[in-house]
């Protein structure tokens, strides 16, 4: 079973579970995570897991439509967040609004079965925990799941975050 939207993207061949915090306002609208700031596309694109060329991931219509058709079905990829309300920043976010969003990253990763699940920087991990610290890279296990934690896709050097997302294809491919 396939289940596609903005919320929440997996299917059982997906080999990588992002697990990101919440959409900001651009990418709700856009229906489209990461449209806003394309740099996750971008990261995608240059560790080797995304074919298309950068120019198209820089076109809303197409990236929409890659997203849509080939994320899931041709990249093996899923997709899920935390918090479904759009916010500007992650200190928008109430008290336990992400309990919710905890439990259907569970259920994913339960039902899916996929072999890695990423968090997209420490604040989806720390709020997915309750925890306030943790270390970037592997955590331990969510039953099956390999389980790391990459830096944020927006601030700081792209060679760091390539560099994480090539381990974490090298690791699904070693694990599926």
């Amino acid at each position: 079973m396939l289940y596609t939207n903005i919320k929440y993207q997996v299917s059982p061949d997906s080999k990588i579970l992002f697990v990101g915090t919440n959409p900001s306002p651009g990418s709700y609208r856009h229906k489209v995570p990461f449209s806003s700031n394309k740099s996750f596309w971008y990261l995608l694109h240059d560790a080797g897991l995304l074919s298309e060329d950068r120019h198209e991931l820089q076109n809303d219509i197409l990236l929409k439509k890659i997203f849509i058709e080939k994320f899931i079905k041709v990249y093996h990829l899923g997709l899920i967040n935390l918090i479904y309300r759009p916010t500007k920043s992650i200190s928008e976010i109430k008290r336990g609004e992400a309990m919710p969003g905890k439990l259907r990253v569970i259920a994913a990763i339960e039902n899916y079965h996929t072999p890695v699940v990423c968090f997209i920087g420490k604040g989806s991990y720390q709020l997915f925990t309750q925890t306030s610290h943790c270390e970037y890279g592997w955590q331990d296990d969510i039953g099956l799941s390999k389980v790391f934690v990459m830096h944020s896709p927006i601030h700081g050097f792209a060679s760091i975050r390539i560099g994480e997302l090539k381990e974490v294809a090298r690791v699904s491919k070693l694990v599926a």
